[in-house]
């Protein structure tokens, strides 16, 4: 794709990843640009990163639409505009449709703040705390039509302390986001990332189902 990888951001809220991507590609290790940052709502301040960015913008309120079906298929007319070789959801608060997943089968990713398979949904942090885990994470996933369910591409492995709280945690497994979701991208952006029939593949060879996991980032402690 050399330098013509076109991502479309999704967003709902303060667009952390977002920024992460941004400055990826600013420092020039990832050969892609941000079309376009969509966001489901009018004061996520993500769009005001986009904007400091000279990145456009579109706003969609679910709200205005008589449901799912009808908001996605207004997603797709907006993100399509923009012709996007990959979509990217980044604190993306919004169940999609099997439809939309379809549309962008091979070129949807989601970041998801927990180890998956483990912790699928809403507060992975506290959840992972009231297990006893002495590992926490997050992972980067193609999306499939199962929720937080699509083959994984790549996880940060990163320890829990004793007396953790979840927001502590989440700090930790945060910064472990803004590595891993711009190494995914930069991968896909290289033509080296691809969804093949079997799951995630990265320079041809299939991933292991955990994905390429990623440890000893320089954490604070």
């Amino acid at each position: 794709m050399g330098n013509s990888c076109n991502v479309v951001v999704l967003i709902s809220g303060s667009g952390s990843n977002l920024q992460a991507l941004i400055d990826g590609i600013a420092e020039g290790g990832i050969p892609a640009r941000i079309g376009a940052v969509v966001s489901n709502r009018a004061d996520a301040y993500g769009l005001t990163r986009a904007q400091n960015a000279d990145i456009p913008t579109a706003v969609l309120d679910h709200k205005a639409f008589a449901g799912r079906e009808a908001f996605d298929a207004a997603l797709i007319e907006a993100i399509d505009a923009y012709r996007p070789d990959l979509v990217v959801l980044a604190g993306f608060m919004r169940i999609l449709t099997p439809a939309f997943v379809r549309h962008y089968a091979g070129r949807l990713l989601n970041i998801h703040p927990s180890l998956l398979p483990n912790y699928k949904g809403l507060h992975t942090h506290q959840r992972a705390l009231e297990a006893g885990d002495a590992e926490h994470g997050c992972s980067v996933h193609f999306v499939t039509e199962e929720l937080d369910g699509g083959p994984l591409v790549v996880q940060a492995v990163v320890p829990v302390q004793a007396g953790d709280s979840p927001e502590s945690l989440a700090k930790r497994v945060q910064i472990g986001e803004h590595h891993i979701y711009p190494l995914a991208v930069r991968w896909f952006a290289e033509g080296r990332l691809h969804l093949g029939p079997q799951g995630a593949e990265l320079d041809g060879a299939l991933l292991p189902a955990s994905g390429q996991q990623i440890r000893d980032l320089p954490l604070p402690h």
